[in-house]
């Protein structure tokens, strides 16, 4: 073989690496733009959360105020049992991301109110995170933020509730542990109260991450509404539907999702966008 012929063959080698190297990228652009955009549409609005003044990277816990708000009726006006879930902007910077949900409970011609959350700190204190008081006013402000009505029972509904509350709270099983992201937290523990409570009706927030942490690994199981169906990998995948919540795609523990019957949309972060639900 000349040289030439040896020239025109590495030649033709070089064309061919060169063409496979192109191919190859282009086959990696694809998926690279999707990737990109998906990673965009998941952090834009916790973004726009923070940019609007919706949440702030930091703050003081010890100053920011506890105040009640007037969402909760005066248990010496208002003798029927009442059950109320509220919903509030998470505490520094996790509030672009998410919300702090609790429930409320007073029994018929109650005096006070007990209200049901899960606080982390209190785990890290040594103590369980369940926190059940009767001394925090039930709608008070979450370290400066307001809370707002997810759902409001009252009357023999509420007793019925109320009734098997109790046993529900002390068997939730995630005692020895909290984690900010994917849950256990705050949010699960509600997700949790409204699936074994089919009488509450309640549609978790989008934006509540850790609502749909239900357990390691794959998990199919109804949703907290009661009327829907969730599929969960360990909170950080899955996807929810049900004619009263829509359609929700969890990816990362952040939710989008459409719903067509409410005139809603929900976005990471920012929640729900339409007409709001009536508590």
């Amino acid at each position: 073989m000349t040289r030439a012929h040896l020239r025109r063959h590495r030649g033709q080698d070089d064309d061919n690496s060169q063409s496979q190297t192109r191919q190859s990228r282009q086959r990696l652009r694809r998926p690279m733009i999707w990737l990109s955009l998906i990673l965009l549409l998941l952090f834009l609005g916790p973004v726009l959360v923070y940019l609007t003044g919706g949440a702030r990277l930091r703050g003081d816990w010890s100053t920011a105020s506890q105040a009640p708000t007037g969402l909760a009726p005066d248990p010496a006006q208002v003798p029927e049992a009442v059950v109320q879930v509220y919903a509030a902007r998470a505490f520094a910077w996790r509030g672009a991301f998410s919300v702090h949900t609790w429930v409320a409970v007073k029994p018929t011609n109650a005096e006070r109110y007990t209200r049901y959350e899960v606080i982390g700190w209190r785990l890290y204190r040594g103590l369980s995170p369940v926190s059940a008081s009767s001394d925090r006013a039930p709608d008070a402000q979450w370290f400066g933020a307001s809370p707002w009505l997810l759902r409001d029972v009252r009357g023999a509904a509420a007793e019925a509730i109320i009734a098997t509350l109790l046993d529900l709270v002390a068997s939730y099983p995630y005692t020895d542990r909290y984690n900010v992201w994917p849950g256990p937290n705050s949010n699960t523990f509600t997700a949790y109260l409204a699936r074994h409570l089919p009488a509450l009706r309640l549609s978790m927030p989008a934006n509540a991450i850790g609502k749909d942490y239900i357990a390691t690994g794959w998990t199919l199981t109804r949703s907290p509404h009661g009327t829907g169906i969730q599929l969960s990998v360990s909170g950080m995948l899955g996807f929810l539907v049900g004619p009263q919540e829509g359609l929700e795609i969890n990816v990362l523990a952040l939710t989008i999702g459409l719903d067509p019957l409410g005139l809603a949309i929900n976005l990471p972060g920012i929640g729900r966008i339409g007409r709001a639900r009536r508590p």
